[in-house]
């Protein structure tokens, strides 16, 4: 199967991210390896480091790149970004660049019949960024507790029936495994009231990005994966970060306000006693959206979101 990737924002970012030929990059992303290839593309003696946990991705990417093998000198680590940030912290690394994370699921995974991932094909409930991981959505569909699911529908997926939904699926697995994605589409549409249905996206569309969110436990060490690969970035570099939903934006948009501050005094302190430096400056105080050409061509751009910051 030939996959067609259309990376979100992609002259924005690079036009933010600002190339030097000779300098280093880390895409802590790759997915379909499109924001990657531009880097890439652009370096001359430069180094590209492209972090992926899927290793479906890693070999994608590797062919991508390359052409470009000749003119930088590129490095691929299969591992979730929180791990390589904090690894690289550890040793030491070389200050870089810039660093790029996009943080959506890539149309490979989605488009991928066999990974589970879509509501629009029916298969086995997967949804692993990392097949070597334990955790799928079908062991979270058959095993979780009522409540637990509820909270995951709610927390990750800001779904309105999620306790109506979670009651569905356990009623619904008491009399058979749910093993596909076409039989918890059913289950959610059923639990859905049929006027509540009629207008907005698809039905399951936040409760599956709930549970993908809980299997490959997207949102924790978020923050702190941010503070790390900002320590790495030389001074004047820039980090770039595309969300696609809002609790991702939430969480970049906290951590680098934190970043940025000059003072963490309580405010009833009459003067700062505490010293601050802030670490970063915000260069987008609105983050950018795709525009309508963009959307139109790929509708899954529609609520991307990209936050620049640079190092101080």
């Amino acid at each position: 199967m030939e996959y067609i990737h259309n990376s979100v924002l992609l002259h924005e970012t690079l036009d933010w991210l600002d190339i030097k030929p000779t300098g280093t990059y880390i895409d802590a992303t790759l997915g379909g390896a499109g924001h990657a290839a531009e880097i890439a593309r652009q370096l001359s003696g430069g180094t590209l480091i492209g972090i992926d946990q899927d290793e479906f991705a890693i070999n994608r990417a590797q062919q991508v790149l390359a052409q470009h093998n000749d003119k930088a000198q590129i490095r691929f680590e299969k591992a979730n970004f929180s791990q390589v940030s904090q690894n690289m912290k550890d040793a030491q690394t070389p200050f870089v660049d810039g660093i790029l994370m996009d943080l959506g699921v890539s149309s490979f995974q989605l488009d991928d019949g066999q990974r589970g991932f879509s509501y629009n094909h029916d298969a086995w409930l997967d949804m692993r960024m990392n097949q070597d991981d334990a955790l799928s959505a079908h062991i979270i569909i058959n095993s979780y507790e009522e409540a637990r699911l509820t909270h995951i529908f709610r927390q990750y997926g800001e779904e309105r029936w999620a306790s109506r939904i979670a009651e569905f699926i356990v009623a619904a697995r008491k009399k058979i495994s749910i093993d596909t994605t076409q039989q918890l589409v059913d289950i959610i549409k059923a639990a859905i009231p049929a006027a509540a249905r009629r207008d907005g996206p698809h039905p399951a569309k936040r409760v599956f990005q709930a549970i993908r969110i809980e299997v490959n436990n997207e949102l924790a060490g978020l923050q702190t994966s941010i503070e790390n690969f900002v320590d790495i970035l030389r001074p004047g570099g820039k980090i770039c970060i595309i969300s696609f939903h809002s609790l991702e934006d939430r969480i970049v948009k906290d951590t680098f306000r934190t970043l940025a501050m000059h003072c963490t005094c309580p405010r009833e302190f009459p003067i700062c006693i505490c010293n601050t430096q802030p670490a970063v400056e915000i260069l987008t105080k609105r983050p950018i959206i795709p525009s309508n050409d963009e959307t139109t061509q790929n509708p899954r751009a529609r609520s991307a979101k990209l936050r620049v910051a640079q190092k101080i």
